[in-house]
């Protein structure tokens, strides 16, 4: 029977060392008894592009390839890592997909999602996403100056921090979910885990992390909550 686990909005910065050692913990235990991991968008806070950013994580690239020894690992982007490439793929041995991405086991079927794409009332948000994530911009990102890179980054931390996320568009998930009629729908980014069960469907959402606490969905023979937390030593 098959075994996965879902995670999402883990946000790793340098400056975390507790919340990267959580993920490299959850990596060598839950993860290498599992045949799949599913990872929905924001594993970084921010990425700035291969060239730059994989030197900067060779301790979670170096954790990825060596989980992917015993199981299979897909990575969705989200909105602060957009820009991981294939390059970092090809070094941890993952896999990129894309969302809407719909995963079939065991006689069910979910649409996996980073879920920014849901949140259709931030107009805002939207309309710097179709930017920031247009092929072009995404070439122009790529082949800036490292140190101008850097200095984007930062200001889009500043950004970031002031801004609160809104919620799924209910009207925007009802649209999406009639294309997959028998699936049920997981997604993150909006960092409020909770279940919501609609007519049609269950909506799953996973939280963020912090920095001594996570969080997954385990599916095998069914579906579960799982929470991930730090050795006591």
């Amino acid at each position: 029977m098959s075994h996965s686990l879902i995670i999402a909005d883990l946000h790793l910065t340098l400056n975390e060392a507790d919340k990267t050692h959580l993920f490299i913990q959850f990596c060598q235990e839950q993860a290498t008894i599992v045949d799949r991991l599913f990872i929905l968008g924001d594993l970084f806070n921010a990425w700035l592009g291969d060239d730059l950013s994989i030197d900067y994580y060779q301790e979670i690239v170096l954790t990825l390839k060596t989980l992917s020894l015993k199981t299979k690992i897909f990575i969705m982007t989200g909105n602060r890592d957009f820009l991981l490439g294939h390059d970092f793929a090809k070094q941890a041995n993952c896999t990129l997909i894309d969302a809407p991405y719909l995963f079939e086991t065991n006689n069910q079927q979910y649409v996996l999602m980073h879920g920014d794409e849901l949140c259709t009332d931030d107009k805002g948000y939207q309309r710097l996403k179709s930017v920031l994530q247009h092929p072009i911009t995404r070439f122009i990102l790529l082949h800036l100056p490292k140190k101008l890179r850097l200095e984007i980054k930062t200001q889009l931390r500043k950004q970031n921090k002031s801004h609160n996320i809104v919620d799924v568009n209910k009207t925007a998930v009802s649209q999406l979910m009639q294309k997959y009629p028998n699936a049920n729908l997981i997604h993150g980014h909006t960092h409020q885990l909770d279940t919501h069960v609609n007519n049609d469907f269950t909506r799953y959402v996973l939280g963020d992390w912090s920095n001594n606490q996570g969080n997954a969905i385990e599916i095998s023979h069914q579906l579960n909550r799982l929470e991930i937390s730090a050795a006591v030593n």
